[in-house]
């Protein structure tokens, strides 16, 4: 696929949430392409030892909870583009504290926009939404940019909350600006606690000799797994485009946790039926649904398209765990 470019010159870029698996990856193909790019960090990170720094990446101070700090970020990067893919994502745990969800979730996004609208440069907006907009389904019917909003978990009201206030910003305001609905994707920077990284992890300890099993939740939900880098290469093509509009980025097909452990264990030539255990605990409510995507608006406008299948992303994740077990 083509991705224009920004301009003629060196064009400059604002990522938040630039430490996370999206914000590494596409903070890399930013300037892989020559974009001057700056890191949105928080306080919290700039003084966390574990600290992952991309190679080329200005990293400025900036809080979605906190206006002036992002008034000040934008000042510092003066941004052509702005990239927001900072958010509390881990769904479960958005029942514990739903008012910190929405502080950075969805009024962070408010923040994020009037400052950029302050501005008065002409700025082109992403905002990295959700697939949890549309809440579960036990139909398995795939959803499109027309599927109605129904979150069924404060995780995904905040991202439909901020959804809205992306399109509003852009019909009302004028603001260049899009949201990619991003079904799941998945990488070895993804954090251990999401189900297909913990698979990986555990496979590759069970395969060097270091665990013997793998508890899981419900082996029965299904979703749609596609490759993080190649997400962040859509979300590029919908800020170029002529009119940004929002596109839903995902595969089109789904698969269950049973599957991608099955595709897990058979990597490294085990049965995965001999190590995994089922813990009626781990399960939520939501996980019985199925969840597709319909990227074919992308695909048809854009020219994007997921090409991993799961058997190479599962292959890619599995491989760089055993890697990191086996450099300790």
């Amino acid at each position: 696929m083509n991705i224009p470019p920004l301009s003629n010159r060196l064009p400059r870029v604002l990522v938040t949430g630039s430490t996370g698996q999206d914000g590494s990856y596409l903070c890399r193909s930013l300037i892989a392409e020559g974009a001057v790019v700056f890191g949105m960090v928080g306080p919290e990170q700039e003084s966390n030892a574990t600290f992952a720094r991309t190679e080329g990446v200005h990293y400025v101070d900036g809080d979605l909870r906190d206006a002036p700090s992002l008034r000040r970020a934008l000042e510092q990067a003066r941004p052509d583009e702005v990239y927001n893919l900072a958010a509390v994502t881990f769904v479960p745990s958005s029942w514990r504290d739903p008012g910190a969800i929405f502080d950075v979730n969805s009024l962070g996004v408010a923040r994020l926009l009037a400052a950029i609208h302050d501005c008065g440069a002409p700025i082109r907006f992403c905002q990295a939404s959700s697939a949890e907009i549309f809440g579960s389904s036990s139909s398995g019917q795939p959803r499109d940019e027309e599927t109605p909003l129904r979150p069924d978990n404060p995780y995904g009201v905040s991202k439909a909350h901020a959804h809205r206030l992306v399109a509003h910003a852009r019909e009302a305001h004028g603001l260049p600006a899009c949201s990619a609905i991003l079904f799941n994707h998945e990488s070895p920077l993804r954090p251990a606690h999401f189900v297909t990284r913990k698979i990986t992890l555990a496979v590759a300890r069970i395969a060097r000799g270091l665990d013997r099993e793998l508890v899981l939740g419900n082996l029965d939900a299904a979703r749609d797994w596609g490759y993080a880098p190649e997400y962040m290469d859509a979300l590029r093509l919908m800020l170029r485009a002529r009119e940004p509009r929002d596109y839903v980025v995902a595969t089109g097909r789904a698969a269950s946790v049973r599957d991608f452990a099955n595709l897990a264990f058979a990597h490294v030539g085990l049965d995965w039926r001999e190590y995994v255990r089922t813990d009626d605990s781990l399960q939520r409510s939501q996980d019985c649904s199925v969840r597709i995507g319909n990227a074919s608006r992308i695909g048809s406008e854009l020219g994007w398209k997921a090409r991993t299948s799961l058997e190479e992303l599962v292959a890619i994740m599995v491989d760089a765990d055993l890697a990191r077990i086996d450099a300790l």
